[in-house]
């Protein structure tokens, strides 16, 4: 990462940061819960299933990261 760059990303401010990292961990686990209720409902064709897939995969992935931040960093 270039200097002028990392600066920036080191000025990012701490509410601005929680407030994402929030919004992530809800936007993830609702994105999960909708996925697996469309699947079980039989809501999605065959060939969709795999962008599907990769987009219940993402979720997870969001959702653990969240998780371990806020084990890590106690955020609420």
């Amino acid at each position: 990462m270039g200097e002028a760059k990392q600066k920036k990303a080191d000025a990012v401010p701490v509410e601005k940061a929680r407030e994402l990292y929030n919004l992530a961990f809800r936007t993830s686990r609702t994105t999960i819960s909708v996925i697996d209720a469309m699947t079980q409902r039989g809501a999605i064709k065959g060939e969709e299933l795999s962008a599907i897939g990769q987009l219940r995969d993402q979720c997870v992935q969001v959702s653990q990261l969240a998780e371990t931040f806020q084990s890590e960093f106690g955020t609420d």
